[in-house]
């Protein structure tokens, strides 16, 4: 046995050095094979990737299996398809008509990842320019259905509700195609200089006619006010008489004896017995206050009453002249 193996040896070795010059180019030719087909057989997946592999032979596309990341060996004449899987951003600018014929240029940016369990299906779908085929044609779209339903004055002024409802069809329409939209943000919404100008000039005077619109309401408040004031006042003279008074200032006196703050209260000499402020009696200047009171509100009342009898006697005229 061990002969026979010595033997098989022997012949191994003068067949080898019989036929080293073409063993040398044999390995030569593997050797170079192998670099100049490595990119294609050695696959590196970086970080966020995905990968496709499309087999030649044998079924094409994978569908049920993404290639995660690292390294992967795979024949020479199989095809491996990098998906960035990462969330990627992408602007685009386009005009589009509004209903009433104007040009208005917007610019977006599109946010949008593809869907990573999927990426076989997508692949085989859509193929890798998925971004160019699908992602900006149907957002376009979508804005190009919501603008031209909106004159220039609501696309400036409903910007917000506009992006939502572009944003929620657009996501509506691509998560059936196996990429997900993140966001789509409008970079610029360009009207025409002159509708422009036209379109914040009517705003700011919408704006200042509603600031006359409350001043007018302001001012019709404040004529209530002063009504009811008066009517008040009037109601507060015939209630004060002298005992409400000295009520009043013995209650102001027991407020000022509980501050905190220095203070020197001096008890008067007169017949009430109130507090005197400096060298002023206080009873005295309340009795002052009450007659200036009563005094005005009497000429408030005089001159309401004026009117009303002016106007009874023009109602009373004229409905004696209809009765002539």
């Amino acid at each position: 046995m061990l002969n026979n193996i010595r033997e098989l040896y022997r012949r191994f070795i003068g067949k080898v050095k019989n036929n080293v010059p073409l063993m040398i180019v044999t390995v030569l030719i593997v050797v170079f094979f192998v670099f100049y087909l490595w990119h294609r057989i050695v696959i590196t997946v970086h970080s966020g990737q995905g990968g496709v592999l499309y087999r030649r032979l044998w079924g094409g596309t994978v569908v049920d299996r993404v290639y995660g990341e690292g390294i992967h060996i795979i024949l020479p004449f199989n095809t491996m398809y990098i998906y960035n899987c990462r969330v990627q951003q992408v602007p685009h600018h386009f005009s589009v008509l509004t209903s009433n014929g104007l040009t208005v240029d917007i610019d977006i940016s599109i946010r949008y990842y593809p869907e990573y369990d999927l990426l076989g299906v997508l692949h085989q779908k859509l193929g890798p320019d998925y971004v160019n085929t699908v992602v900006i044609p149907e957002i376009e779209s979508v804005f190009r259905k919501i603008v031209g339903k909106r004159d220039a004055e609501g696309l400036y002024t409903t910007e917000k509700a506009f992006i939502e409802t572009s944003l929620n069809q657009a996501v509506a329409r691509l998560a059936r195609k196996f990429i997900i939209i993140d966001d789509v943000i409008i970079k610029r919404i360009k009207l025409p200089d002159a509708v422009d100008k036209t379109i914040q000039y009517k705003l700011e005077q919408k704006h200042l006619a509603d600031t006359y619109k409350y001043i007018l309401q302001k001012e019709q408040e404040e004529i209530k006010r002063k009504k009811l004031e008066a009517i008040g006042l009037k109601e507060l003279s015939k209630a004060l008489d002298a005992n409400v008074l000295q009520w009043m200032a013995i209650q102001a006196t027991l407020e000022l004896s509980k501050s905190s703050n220095s203070k020197v209260i001096v008890i008067g000499a007169t017949k009430s017995g109130l507090p005197i402020i400096g060298n002023i009696p206080f009873d005295n200047e309340v009795e002052k206050i009450k007659d200036s009171q009563i005094e005005r509100i009497e000429d408030m009342a005089t001159n309401n009453m004026s009117s009303l009898t002016k106007t009874i006697n023009a109602q009373s005229l004229e409905s004696n002249d209809k009765n002539d």
